[in-house]
């Protein structure tokens, strides 16, 4: 990371990443035009697009000639993703800035813009160029905001390696600037959007390694950059889980408790209630059935005399006759 900051520093103070107070780029054109757009800057440094993409062609082919950018090497998708978060942080850093896909901005800077005269040393570099740009372009459609943090965190790593390597800063500065890291870092590690988003933390484990990098080789070089503090570990966000019951299942919760209420209201009734009828129910019953039994009693003693008669009557007429 070292080496990758030494060559990124300088595009810090040819393409200045400040607005003026009208809200236009802080460009030295005449600077720009000579350092990175060639002898004819009115056809490759017209607008400030155009100047912005010439500084990232001119990082993407430095660090390649430095091989520290190799086709598909997992570190070198980590660099071209820092020089991405440059490029995309720089063109968003107006509000009128409407930029939703950086591969067609490439592809009509190279091929309308006269940026290919830039890869002019090597007809492969613009294909190189674009297919890393191609595998990085879902970062424009992420939160500028969050990006612009990514980025300042990128300067600032870098800046701790200028220093580191110049000698240029006593340890109590040094280590201001360090804990200023770690504090902007911990505010995106807290934030569950930034954690609970795979490239968000993709870009955060590589700052991550990157500082960790640093803290372990910058001591060897400056007396005075002890005590650098340590970074948390990137937290994996809580995933909180409701116990919250469906509607309809509270609906029938609440019915099947309301017929439970009324069937034990009614058992409760009906428990009141049994022994009251029974004590007016047993003795209209016994009455009922003993009437019945007299009744029963009577007709049977009345068959009985009948039939004697009847055979008195008999024996009356057997006698006659």
């Amino acid at each position: 990371m070292d080496n990758v900051c030494k060559i990124i520093d300088p595009i810090w103070k040819d393409i200045p990443d400040t607005l003026d107070t009208d809200g236009n780029y802080n460009f030295d054109r005449d600077h720009i035009c000579k350092t990175y757009c060639g002898k004819n800057c009115n056809n490759y440094c017209e607008n400030d697009t155009d100047k912005i993409m010439t500084g990232f062609v001119s990082l993407f082919m430095k660090l390649y000639e430095s091989q520290l950018i190799k086709d598909s090497a997992p570190n070198s998708m980590n660099i071209v993703e820092y020089l991405i978060i440059w490029l995309i942080h720089m063109l968003k850093l107006k509000d009128d800035n409407t930029i939703s896909n950086l591969s067609e901005t490439f592809k009509s800077y190279i091929d309308e813009r006269g940026g290919h005269i830039l890869a002019s040393t090597d007809p492969d570099y613009s294909i190189i160029i674009e297919k890393c740009i191609v595998n990085k372009n879902y970062l424009v459609n992420m939160d500028k905001n969050i990006i612009s943090k990514f980025y300042n965190l990128l300067k600032s790593l870098c800046q701790m390696y200028t220093e580191c390597n110049n000698h240029s800063t006593d340890g109590t500065t040094f280590l201001e600037k360090a804990n200023g890291f770690v504090e902007n870092y911990k505010k995106l590690n807290d934030d569950s959007s930034v954690t609970g988003n795979s490239s968000y933390k993709k870009i955060l484990s590589n700052l991550f390694n990157d500082y960790n990098g640093f803290k372990n080789e910058c001591p060897k070089k400056c007396s005075g950059c002890t005590n650098i503090p340590t970074l948390p570990e990137i937290k994996t966000p809580q995933i909180s889980v409701e116990t919250s019951t469906p509607s309809h299942v509270q609906d029938n919760t609440h019915s099947s408790l309301q017929g439970s209420e009324v069937t034990s209201s009614s058992s409760s009734v009906a428990s009141k209630l049994i022994p009251v009828l029974s004590i007016f129910a047993i003795p209209l019953f016994l009455g009922i059935a003993y009437k019945y039994s007299l009744f029963g009693f009577g007709k049977r003693v009345h068959r009985k005399d009948l039939r004697e008669k009847v055979k008195k009557i008999k024996k009356k007429m057997n006698h006659h006759i």
